[in-house]
């Protein structure tokens, strides 16, 4: 159930009256990285807050103004996180969690972006409080989408969010699902190839 906050006679966002307060607070973040330049600290560096929302209609205006994804340079990261979560894996909400990978054919990532977005806005996503967030990663060749998870020993959470992921993207039921962890900077991964 979401709470209405009463503004009382505040203008926000050019209407009088209520906003729906959404269940998580979020920030977008920005990070272009240098190509053939990789270090820690100018990853950190390069990491950008762009704005923070915490109502449905503060959500609206941000993203109305965001640039969309088949506009961004490669490569650049896009990254929508809780609030007080930075996409970094050292963030100790990060640190002992895990993510879901998937590549998409650059003509179709802006779609998938946009749903995947709205699912974590509108908490509609399974495990919801075990989510921290997710990235779009423009690259030259692909684009690719992760949700970011705070516990992947919690097998049944990790599937579960796989479900629901294949769920609101809409993706093909025949698409294979690759369970098997890697291990990247002490996280597990999970990959989700889509040729679409």
């Amino acid at each position: 159930m979401r709470q209405r906050v009463d503004l009382g006679p505040k203008l926000c966002g050019g209407i009088w009256g209520l906003m729906m307060v959404l269940q998580h607070k979020f920030v977008f973040w920005y990070t272009r990285r240098t190509p053939g330049i990789r270090t820690q600290t100018s990853y950190e560096d390069n990491i950008k807050k762009i704005v923070e929302f915490s109502t449905v209609e503060g959500f609206w205006v941000c993203y109305c103004h965001l640039a969309r994804s088949s506009s961004l340079p490669s490569p650049t990261d896009l990254h929508l996180f809780k609030e007080g979560i930075r996409p970094l894996w050292e963030d100790s909400a990060n640190s002992n969690g895990g993510k879901w990978i998937i590549r998409f054919k650059k003509v179709v990532s802006g779609r998938f972006w946009e749903d995947l977005v709205l699912a974590l806005v509108g908490d509609q996503l399974d495990y919801g409080d075990n989510i921290c967030g997710a990235v779009l990663s423009i690259r030259f060749n692909e684009d690719i989408l992760s949700v970011w998870n705070r516990n992947a020993s919690d097998h049944q959470a990790v599937m579960a969010l796989r479900d629901s992921i294949k769920r609101h993207l809409k993706l093909p039921t025949a698409m294979l699902w690759n369970t098997s962890p890697t291990m990247l900077l002490c996280v597990t991964t999970h990959r989700i190839e889509i040729h679409c």
